[in-house]
């Protein structure tokens, strides 16, 4: 693989190329379409599109059918949502865990993100750092960035646990999924 790309990190390159892909494959009416099919699966189109919304290169489809859904309670429907992207969001830890680590090691040891980390260790202890990391990849998490970042960040560089990335994704998801549903009532 790193003869087909060239350069040290082709995970992450084939991931960045594979989020561009998307954006232009989604931007086609035709697929957002598709969201408005799921609508008529109420609160199983509501996890379906969670489970999308994690996903950089689906996440438009899980916008567009949380913009045009209106389901009865959108408390439970953003509960529901959170539940689908936290299973996303672990299934993408996992794999950036077991998958990407190496190029994660290797990118560690560049100079510019050495030159960072010590400037984080003058100035901030390690926990501050951590939940600064936190702070950061729960925002992309909420977002409707790709979760890949915000889960990429936590599995790579911090050392969290499986039980604490729930915990986060969840919360995120679901605070972002609620105020996509909410964008969409209102309007």
């Amino acid at each position: 693989m790193k003869l087909f790309f060239g350069f040290k990190y082709p995970k992450l390159a084939t991931l960045a190329l594979m989020i561009v892909f998307a954006y232009f494959l989604f931007s086609n009416a035709g697929v957002q379409n598709f969201a408005g099919h799921l609508d008529s699966l109420t609160y199983l189109g509501i996890f379906i599109a969670g489970m999308f919304f994690s996903f950089g290169f689906t996440t438009p489809i899980a916008i567009g059918f949380f913009l045009t859904s209106a389901p009865e309670n959108i408390f439970i429907a953003s509960i529901i949502g959170g539940v689908g992207a936290m299973f996303s969001d672990l299934l993408i830890f996992y794999f950036v865990r077991f998958s990407l680590m190496d190029e994660f090691n290797r990118l560690k040891n560049t100079a510019v993100i050495k030159a960072a980390g010590d400037e984080l260790r003058r100035d901030f202890r390690k926990k501050i750092k951590n939940y600064i990391l936190y702070f950061f990849a729960g925002i992309i998490i909420a977002s409707p960035l790709p979760d890949e970042l915000g889960v990429s960040m936590l599995a790579g560089l911090s050392e969290i646990n499986a039980r604490v990335l729930t915990m986060i994704s969840f919360a995120m998801n679901s605070l972002g999924i609620f105020t996509m549903l909410f964008i969409g009532g209102a309007f």
